[in-house]
């Protein structure tokens, strides 16, 4: 259970500072700058190859964040046509560090006792002749990200990762790296869900609070203009997705972004989804794609 000082949530960024560069550490072309569709400052990390330009918490391998919310919340764009990395340092109760990676450079889910990595399917904005060769070619389903690539809210579940995958139990985050080429807005993590398509109204018309779920907080919000709905604007996926049988092996939004839009806010929760065929048979695809395969070292 977090400490008092980690609930209900711990804003990343602003707790360790990032701006001052003391207790985070940057490499290569690493630039903060305003981004006028968030309105906000976002932080541009970009390179040719991905390990040369990073951002990491906290500054040295030394040193550990300790951060023991169940969920990570990463709001981030990748880069149009670009590859990009991220890496999790995570303790285990046993104090056994797992890496968990994730990169639509990686073809395959790869599994070791000591890391995971993840295939992350970038999605292209619905109708666009991205997503209609993603639904039709396997090629469409890895690899650089789509021109039209959205601001994406990515919930990492890592406490089930961690169950799931290696059978093991979550102790704390120990360190991030974010590597080319990505935009970032913010990380946070916390025990609770956070749903970003209800307002805080409808939370407390459905009394979500009971059930762990709770709006966005504003400072990590996206903005959404007047009359326009959140999950028309950007991309929400949550891994593992609640709810599946088995553990996809690839990060993507068409099966692990369970959230459903209605205008019942408690439709909204995270929860398991009737899928269209069209949908199955792109599950089935990258399920093939991604099926796991054991390696006996990382690579």
């Amino acid at each position: 259970v977090p400490a008092a000082w980690q609930r209900p949530y711990l804003n990343v960024f602003k707790h360790f500072r990032v701006e001052e560069w003391k207790r985070s550490a940057r490499e290569g072309d690493v630039a903060a700058l305003t981004d006028a569709r968030l309105k906000g400052t976002v932080y541009r990390i970009r390179g040719s190859v991905p390990a040369s330009s990073y951002l990491q918490l906290p500054r040295t391998g030394t040193q550990s964040l300790g951060l023991a919310g169940r969920y990570l919340y990463l709001l981030f764009r990748p880069m149009p046509r670009k590859h990009f990395v991220v890496h999790l340092d995570v303790a285990t109760e046993e104090n056994q560090v797992v890496r968990i990676s994730f990169s639509n450079l990686f073809k395959e889910f790869k599994s070791t006792a000591t890391w995971l990595q993840f295939p992350f399917v970038c999605g292209a904005a619905k109708g666009s002749a991205a997503d209609r060769a993603a639904r039709t070619s396997r090629r469409g389903l890895v690899g650089a990200a789509p021109a039209d690539v959205r601001w994406t809210c990515l919930v990492l579940d890592l406490h089930s990762i961690l169950s799931l995958y290696l059978n093991r139990r979550y102790g704390h985050l120990k360190s991030v790296k974010l590597c080319s080429n990505l935009l970032v807005k913010n990380l946070c993590t916390s025990d609770l869900v956070f749903d970003p398509g209800v307002t805080f109204s409808e939370a407390q018309q459905a009394d979500l609070a009971c059930r762990g779920v709770a709006p966005m907080p504003r400072e990590m919000a996206f903005p959404v203009p007047k009359g326009e709905k959140w999950h028309d604007l950007y991309d929400y996926i949550r891994f593992p997705s609640e709810g599946s049988k088995l553990p996809y092996d690839s990060i993507q939004k068409s099966c692990l972004g369970p959230v459903a839009v209605s205008e019942d806010p408690v439709q909204q929760l995270p929860q398991p989804v009737t899928l269209t065929k069209a949908v199955r048979d792109r599950l089935s695809l990258i399920h093939q794609i991604t099926s796991p395969k054991a390696v006996s070292a990382p690579w």
